[in-house]
């Protein structure tokens, strides 16, 4: 194997490296900073936004069960449930009414 093949198969094994680690990618980002924080920006939105969704359907689906859960007139259990949903739709009815 002559130098010139053995620097050709280095050359091709450091750019099967360097599409591994994405460097093309890296400096990329480096040349356009205000793409990366875009789409750091745009993650951060998406994963506010699902979380807030998902939060959202989680307390929906647990009121509701609370409600029934009431329904079933358990001493303790009713009272501490009345008082929470009551609190809940005292702050749903203030916040609607436009007093903030």
């Amino acid at each position: 194997m002559s130098s010139e093949e053995a620097l050709q198969a280095t050359v091709e094994r450091l750019t099967r490296v360097m599409e591994k680690m994405r460097i093309a990618e890296y400096v990329q980002y480096l040349e356009h900073p205000w793409r990366l924080l875009w789409s750091n920006f745009l993650i951060g939105v998406a994963r506010g936004l699902g979380s807030t969704i998902g939060l959202a359907i989680i307390l929906a689906i647990l009121f509701f069960i609370l409600q029934h859960i009431v329904m079933l007139n358990l001493p303790f259990i009713s009272d501490l449930i009345t008082k929470m949903i009551y609190t809940v739709q005292e702050n749903l009815r203030y916040f609607q009414g436009g007093t903030f």
